[in-house]
């Protein structure tokens, strides 16, 4: 396949701008309440991974506060036998974000990986920043900072 085509590029609705199942409304992520002492938690705006249920905890907390009423799922349910998936909207200061989150359970069945990927690249730059703000003082701030990245 070439990238020198004469076809036209064309832009398709994406995901992160269309509403919600309603259905998921009331969704909460019971998965949240049953972290393993050492969850690790990684995503798209986060250099490195994070480890440990307070500081994972910590982080998803702080997520979701950054979208106020405005998360919106798509989907969330099992994934395989040990696993669970979201996708989901937001906006985050305005801006439209998507997310599709897999979770991981042990053989506990407690949470122990957490793994999300965001988009557009412009909001996940923005996020990064606004939870590096949040978590300034902390060593969570460390994750979400370029110039002090742990990658």
């Amino acid at each position: 396949m070439s990238i020198d085509s004469d076809a036209p590029v064309l832009r398709g609705t994406p995901t992160y701008l269309v509403s919600g199942d309603p259905a998921l409304a009331d969704y909460y992520p019971a998965w949240l309440d049953n972290l393993a002492d050492d969850v690790t938690v990684e995503g798209s705006m986060i250099d490195g991974a994070v480890q440990g249920a307070d500081a994972a905890r910590s982080i998803v907390v702080g997520i979701r506060t950054l979208y106020g009423d405005s998360q919106e799922f798509h989907f969330a349910g099992p994934w395989g036998d040990n696993g669970w998936l979201e996708d989901y909207i937001a906006r985050v200061d305005g801006w439209p974000i998507g997310c599709v989150a897999l979770i991981s359970r042990n053989p506990a069945g407690q949470t122990q990986h957490i793994v999300a990927s965001y988009r557009p690249r412009s909001s996940v730059v923005l996020f990064a920043r606004l939870l590096g703000e949040k978590f300034a003082g902390t060593p969570l701030a460390n994750f979400f900072n370029s110039e002090t990245g742990t990658a």
